[in-house]
């Protein structure tokens, strides 16, 4: 799991420095402040949570069960809530509507907040 954790939190740093990259320099033209803002929130909330698996993947001390659990809980995070302030950000300039998939962003956010916190509680039972 260890190696699964650090993989993905590569691949997973390279892509959000290349979403990043595409916000500050193509989107600054195609949309307005506010959704550019929106967007960049979701660019930093996936590098927290793509370097805290970094961490929990290279720490020895926690579980492979917990690592495992917090593992889903993060990714499923950044899908639910960066991938939905993604497309709300572009929904000016996308082909198709998405206003309908805003109730994603705050599961995505609880998805973190339960991530986290299932961290901290397995950290603290750990001998």
């Amino acid at each position: 799991m260890n190696k699964k954790i650090v993989v993905t939190a590569a691949i997973l740093t390279a892509i959000t420095i290349g979403i990043g990259a595409f916000g500050a320099h193509v989107l600054k033209n195609l949309v307005d402040t506010s959704s550019l803002a929106s967007f960049e929130t979701g660019v930093r909330y996936q590098m927290y949570h793509v370097l805290a698996l970094f961490v929990i993947g290279l720490t020895p001390s926690i579980s492979e069960i917990l690592k495992r659990r917090v593992f889903w809980l993060f990714g499923l995070g950044i899908l639910l809530f960066s991938g939905s302030i993604y497309l709300l950000s572009l929904q000016d300039i996308l082909p198709f509507a998405v206003k309908g998939i805003a109730f994603l962003t705050p599961l995505g956010g609880l998805l973190f907040i339960v991530g986290w916190v299932w961290l901290a509680m397995g950290v603290l039972k750990s001998k």
